[in-house]
């Protein structure tokens, strides 16, 4: 029987899915140095995939406890948006179905903006989801924590069917929905999570909007967050409408 050549064997390696195939066993005795990196290459993504599958499986423990206790729409809630000094806070409720856990999703302040937008388009499409929106106007009014709160509720009423159960980053809600809050949420929950890169790139695109709006803030870079270039453009050109009049340095620029 001919040998399989190494540029076979690199190919036949990236087919392989589990740990368990019989084929890595027999590579594994190949003294070829190319085998061998190739195996040890394969090997090393096997084991990310596995550690990948076991946090994401930690990330619906939340969820299928509720779904044990008789719970059948259970929607993940978070907001994006409460530390900015300018620019709406932004909230979303998504209720993930059956089999549905993208490789990836977590906190969306730990995912790179690429990969916010791939996960955004997948929950979009296959999850219900709810946005709500709170102007910078209604935040001095009401203040940041009752604007983030309204935000949620806002997002649960639009989800397209009612939830029968609410995870919840680290606030409760006013309500008769039963609900669970979760400190750090969006990176124990896959609800939440996913609620965070709904909430997170929804904010990110309004913003950018209003980077084209109000130019000389660098709101499309800094999202309303108070960085060195939004600090000097408030200085120069003053406070836009969308500037929270109640948050330092804002409100400083006022008096």
């Amino acid at each position: 029987m001919k040998k399989e050549t190494i540029a076979q064997i690199k190919a036949q390696l990236l087919t392989v899915t589990a740990m368990d195939d019989e084929r890595l066993r027999l590579w594994q005795d190949d003294e070829r140095k190319g085998v061998q990196t190739s195996l040890k290459t394969c090997l090393q993504r096997l084991e990310k995939q596995q550690k990948e599958q076991k946090r994401l499986l930690t990330m619906m423990m939340y969820e299928q406890r509720e779904k044990e206790n008789g719970a059948q729409m259970i929607a993940g809630v978070d907001e994006a948006g409460r530390g900015p000094l300018a620019g709406p806070v932004v909230a979303a409720a998504c209720i993930l179905p059956e089999g549905f856990l993208p490789e990836g999703i977590n906190d969306s302040k730990k995912l790179k903006e690429s990969v916010r937008e791939e996960l955004y388009q997948l929950i979009i499409k296959h999850a219900h989801t709810g946005i709500g929106i709170v102007s910078a106007c209604e935040i001095d009014q009401i203040n940041i924590y009752e604007a983030a709160k309204k935000a949620m509720l806002l997002a649960i009423k639009n989800l397209p069917e009612a939830p029968d159960h609410l995870l919840v980053d680290a606030m409760t809600l006013p309500g008769d929905i039963e609900q669970t809050a979760i400190i750090k949420g969006d990176s124990k929950s896959a609800s939440i999570a996913a609620a965070s890169i709904v909430a997170k790139v929804t904010r990110d695109r309004i913003m950018k909007q209003y980077a084209k709006q109000y130019p000389g803030y660098g709101f499309e870079k800094n999202m309303g967050y108070g960085t060195k270039e939004h600090l000097e453009g408030l200085h120069s050109f003053g406070p836009t409408p969308q500037h929270r009049k109640t948050f330092a340095p804002v409100k400083q620029l006022l008096e």
